[in-house]
């Protein structure tokens, strides 16, 4: 009875591993027909985990490393291993246990790279200056992390942290991609004074293995990160009026996709906070930056020919302010239409976002068109001029800003934050109208909200194909390739703390098969 009741925990162990991995497989291989996921973990549902995160200060940069903190740039990535231990005389299975253990690829020692230490590979350069070194260590810890295991090698989700307050005493920030000093402008940013631009307290909770279910034969993997921008931060004591973040990663084991659970709490001092979760290239540029980064994206989605899958359940919203993105879209391409190759004076950040939070209203207005694109295009393929207050969708945008570096914007106009990207940024933000509903985005304010839950299947190609992007008269149009797609929020300036609180599961991304 014994040796009986040791193989069946052992079978059934064995059966719950394979279920994980059939369901990841099959993912892999398809589940849409006509479609294929483009992404190194589809659906969310490989066994190992793949998660890194990134810290940014105002302009995408890192400026300062935070007190005993390292670079900003930290991974988790395990395997579960559930070997089959035989009977050591025969082979057999019986008087047999499955042993399921977990296989580090990131030490503590590689996260807490600072700047300036030595890479333990050589193939990677020590730099002194702080924005360097964190590309570099990006690019090391990926290397750790890289998996061959869906065709084109892939390395990592990413959850992407950013500290909203700017210092206009200070240079770290260009003015769409030029260096000045000092910094004139009539813009209002947060800043509590010297220091108000720093990297976070990163702590972080490596994967272990958890089991469940009967007999407790489920295995899988958990784990986390969670810090403060506040430097004096005791988060022993509890989280109190500072600011705080915290994402953690668990297996749903019926669907088998990982649940990554987000937290972000602004405080008096950091009252601009942003927390995504990226899909971002493997190689190459990612949306935002003008560097070589890494990412989960195998092959890159082009308008109009892709479509995104998430379940996103938002538990607290983070108050009146918080832009809650169902899915933002970035990219990189020059007013000419040409590709992005790096020149920050030249190359342009695309961004285009769904903003869900129905507290967010509309600043595109008849009342208000410096705040609208130039036209709409509707579903048939109609261009409608902002001026045509009978026909034109109003209150599908929430705002529109043009690129600082535009030669020949069509009056009137407002130039998007010149200090937030390496590079000048053109912003196009919708909100929930029946115009997106015919690609699967929310048709009214609330849908997808607090309290309402939603497996989302967005046909983002489609609908970005239709969105106004700038460019100079006479030039090809530009391919919309996008190098990133997030999920979560940014909290703008808020007047007190505010908290929001949610989780993304079973995100894809598919093209058409032979595309």
């Amino acid at each position: 009875m014994m040796g009986f009741g040791n193989m069946g925990f052992e079978f059934l162990a064995f059966k719950a591993m394979l279920m994980i991995l059939l369901l990841f497989f099959a993912t892999v291989v398809g589940s849409n027909e006509g479609y294929v996921s483009v992404i190194g973990d589809p659906g969310m549902k490989s066994p190992s985990v793949r998660i890194a995160l990134e810290a940014w200060n105002f302009c995408n940069e890192v400026g300062f490393e935070a007190p005993n903190m390292g670079s900003p740039r930290e991974a988790d990535c395990a395997d579960l291993y559930c070997p089959l231990i035989r009977d050591h005389l025969d082979g057999s299975l019986n008087g047999s246990r499955s042993k399921c253990e977990v296989h580090q690829k990131v030490k503590e020692s590689d996260n807490k790279l600072r700047t300036g230490d030595p890479f333990p590979i050589d193939d990677y350069k020590t730099y002194t200056n702080p924005d360097l070194y964190a590309v570099e260590k990006e690019l090391y810890l990926g290397s750790l992390c890289e998996l061959h295991d869906s065709g084109e090698p892939w390395q990592f989700w990413m959850i992407m942290l950013k500290n909203g307050n700017f210092d206009t005493n200070t240079t770290l920030c260009p003015e769409n991609g030029r260096k000045v000093s000092p910094i004139i402008t009539g813009r209002k940013f947060p800043c509590f004074g010297v220091g108000c631009m720093n990297q976070p307290l990163v702590y972080h909770n490596y994967s272990r293995l958890v089991s469940s279910g009967e007999d407790h034969v489920m295995s899988s993997l958990t784990g986390g990160f969670y810090g403060s921008y506040d430097l004096d931060a005791n988060l022993s004591n509890g989280v109190g009026n500072k600011s705080y973040f915290s994402v953690i990663w668990e297996k749903n084991l019926s669907s088998g996709s990982w649940i990554i659970s987000n937290k972000l709490t602004t405080s008096s001092k950091y009252p601009w906070l942003m927390l995504y979760l990226r899909s971002d290239a493997t190689k190459g540029f990612n949306g935002g930056y003008h560097y070589e980064g890494r990412g989960i994206m195998r092959k890159l989605p082009e308008s109009p020919n892709f479509k995104v899958k998430l379940t996103l359940n938002v538990k607290q919203g983070g108050g009146p302010n918080s832009q809650f993105y169902l899915l933002d879209i970035g990219s990189c391409w020059k007013n000419n239409g040409e590709p992005c190759d790096g020149a920050v004076l030249t190359d342009v950040t695309r961004y285009s976002e769904m903003i869900i939070n129905p507290a967010t209203t509309s600043w595109c207005r008849p009342d208000n068109l410096v705040s609208c694109p130039p036209y709409h295009i509707s579903i048939d393929g109609e261009r409608i001029y902002r001026n045509n207050t009978d026909k034109f969708p109003y209150s599908a945008y929430h705002l529109y800003c043009s690129p600082g570096n535009a030669k020949y914007l069509e009056k009137p106009y407002d130039i998007c934050d010149p200090y937030s990207n390496p590079q000048a940024q053109e912003l196009v933000q919708i909100l929930p109208h029946p115009e997106w509903a015919v690609h699967g985005y929310p048709a009214r304010k609330g849908e997808g909200w607090i309290g309402d839950p939603r497996m989302w299947e967005l046909d983002v190609g489609s609908l970005s194909s239709r969105l106004y992007f700038y460019q100079d008269p006479g030039t090809k149009p530009a391919k919309r390739v996008w190098t990133s797609l997030n999920v979560g929020t940014e909290i703008y300036v808020s007047r007190e703390g505010e908290t929001a609180e949610w989780s993304v599961s079973d995100f894809d991304v598919v093209v058409p098969t032979g595309y």
